[in-house]
């Protein structure tokens, strides 16, 4: 992507222009991710956490067309509480036609990695990725397609748990992507703190995640490295209640012939409903925990770059 095809927030680009760390942040959890008033809570929170920690938030939105980088607060509440359906979730294919319409767009994964990268940002906290739908090979999220393809390090608590999860990593794998473990053997599985599937690696600290993250880009490989953090285990589901609200919720979804783009929030939706809000805990909670990582990674990079120029 052309960086002039980027609308900047001041803050955002001069902490860019003075080299200082950054870090991106998505907008879909405000509009598909979590329900009005946790989705703007939890946005902010992230941002206030990567700032707490020293680094800079920028939160990534297409707004009235224009994919912006540096989201101010009054936008997020905008795009919390536009009207269901008027804000696009978006992934790669959707960024063109939203832009060229004008409209509101809030990125996914996909886009965000899309975007950050184009602002030469190189990490990225999330909360889970997209993956390989149970009973569904084919139905591949296009986060997996893109961590194959864009140079940034996606903090995250893994894919998300109803999703086929060593298809997953399979498909991670064919793609190049480094499954890593931040102090954790296995892969995080969203709301549980394992999936039990190995990881390529266990990372033990931010600064052992900032060498592998400039050792990869100094590499020139055209792929991102996945970063598992698990969710604080004080908020965490167990196995057993997570697997019989998502098998449920799956279920539902099917016959109602829920699919595609509209599955992820209508299972995370149910999966909340039905462990009386323990789900919706455990996610806000890995998602600030997450911005934290993800901001402490993105300042030991930072030392790196500037230690390594001096």
């Amino acid at each position: 992507m052309n960086p002039s095809a980027l609308h900047w927030d001041e803050e955002v680009a001069t902490a860019l222009s003075e080299g200082q760390p950054v870090v991106a942040l998505e907008t879909n959890v405000l509009t598909h991710g979590l329900p009005f008033p946790q989705s703007l809570e939890t946005s902010l929170g992230m941002e206030t956490a990567i700032r707490e920690a020293g680094a800079t938030p920028a939160t990534v939105a297409i707004l009235q067309g224009k994919l912006t980088i540096g989201v101010s607060a009054a936008e997020q509440e905008r795009l919390a509480q536009a009207p269901a359906g008027s804000v696009q979730k978006c992934s790669r294919r959707d960024l063109a036609p939203v832009i060229a319409r004008g409209g509101d767009g809030a990125t996914t994964v996909a886009a965000t990695m899309i975007a950050a990268h184009a602002a030469g940002i190189a990490v990225f906290a999330t909360g889970g990725i997209g993956g390989v739908h149970r009973g569904e090979p084919f139905d591949i999220s296009a986060d997996l397609t893109e961590l194959g393809r864009t140079p940034v390090a996606v903090v995250c608590s893994g894919a998300k748990s109803f999703l086929d999860l060593p298809n997953t990593i399979e498909v991670l794998e064919t793609n190049g992507v480094p499954v890593l473990g931040y102090q954790i053997d296995t892969l995080p599985a969203f709301f549980q703190r394992s999936t039990g599937l190995r990881v390529d690696g266990r990372i033990q600290d931010a600064e052992e995640a900032a060498r592998i993250i400039r050792a990869h880009l100094q590499l020139g490989v055209r792929n991102g490295i996945l970063i598992g953090v698990p969710v604080p285990e004080e908020d965490a589901l167990s196995a057993a209640e997570s697997e019989r609200a998502i098998a449920r919720a799956s279920r539902e979804a099917a016959d109602r012939g829920i699919y595609g783009k509209k599955l992820t929030p209508f299972v995370l939706t149910r999966v909340g409903e039905l462990t009386a809000a323990g789900s919706l805990r455990a996610n806000i909670s890995l998602l600030l925990n997450n911005a934290t990582v993800g901001a402490d990674i993105a300042i030991a990079l930072n030392q790196l770059e500037r230690a390594a120029s001096a």
